[in-house]
Formats: C-alpha cells, structure tokens, sequence
C-alpha cells in the first residue's frame, strides 16, 4: 500500500506485489515522477516524456490520463467492486465512475446474464429448454 498525494488530496492505492517489484527495479534505474535531484517531476515534463514513450512504441494519440481509463475499464472488466475502482483514481462518488464507464458495463450485460444461466435449475425437459433457448424474447 502506498499514499498518493496532492495540493488537494491524499489516499492510500493499493499495489499488486508484482507492480511493487517492478517500481522498485525500475526505481534503480531511474527515479518514478521525481527529477534528477529527488523533487517531484513537473507535469508538463512528464505529459512530453510519456508522449515520446508512446510514439516510439508506436502508439499514437495516447495521453498519460488514459491510463487512468484503462486501469479502470480493465478492473470493472475483471470484475473489481465499483466502489474499489472508484477510489483508486480519486472520483467524488462511485456513480461518477459508473456513468464514466457505462459503456463497459453495457458489454458486461451478456457476461451476467450467463451467470445467472448458471446458477437457474434446468428445469423438467432440457431438451425443451435447449430449444426455447434459441428464441429471442421480446420485451
């Protein structure tokens, strides 16, 4: 667990013990968001330095707060609880990061839905219900 902090902000972000390895590796290497004298990175140089990272790796119209989007998407992807994946970037509420990824929460409904195709019981004659399965209800 680390403390992420701002002028307006401070919460703790949990790390996955494979990400605390790779920073503190990458630590060695090179200083994470701090300058050569240990104080921290400018923003501005950080935006430039990752978008030169990006178009070397051949990516283009790639911004460094995407990846606040992509952390996100994949987490709600996985299957991460909302209110975890709503306080790992700093939202106000969990009903902002909903409506902001709504749109993967559309393409999770089919996912869920054979989830609960699962857990129901199969019912007197399944090869009746093999058949009425390929019927489209109509709502």
């Amino acid at each position: 667990m680390s403390i992420w902090q701002s002028e307006n902000n401070q919460r703790r972000i949990a790390m996955t013990p494979k990400l605390a390895l790779f920073l503190r590796d990458y630590r060695a290497e090179r200083l994470v968001f701090a300058n050569l004298e240990g104080k921290p990175l400018d923003p501005s140089v950080l935006t430039h330095n990752f978008a030169r990272i990006v178009k070397e790796a051949g990516l283009e119209n790639v911004r460094f707060h995407d990846l606040r989007h992509t952390f996100a998407s994949l987490m709600l992807l996985r299957g991460a609880k909302p209110k975890v994946i709503s306080e790992a970037p700093g939202h106000t509420s969990v009903a902002f990061t909903m409506d902001v990824y709504s749109h993967i929460i559309e393409g999770m409904q089919e996912d869920a839905i054979a989830l609960l195709d699962e857990v129901l019981p199969a019912g007197v004659n399944e090869a009746s219900q093999k058949n009425n399965a390929k019927l489209t209800p109509i709502l």
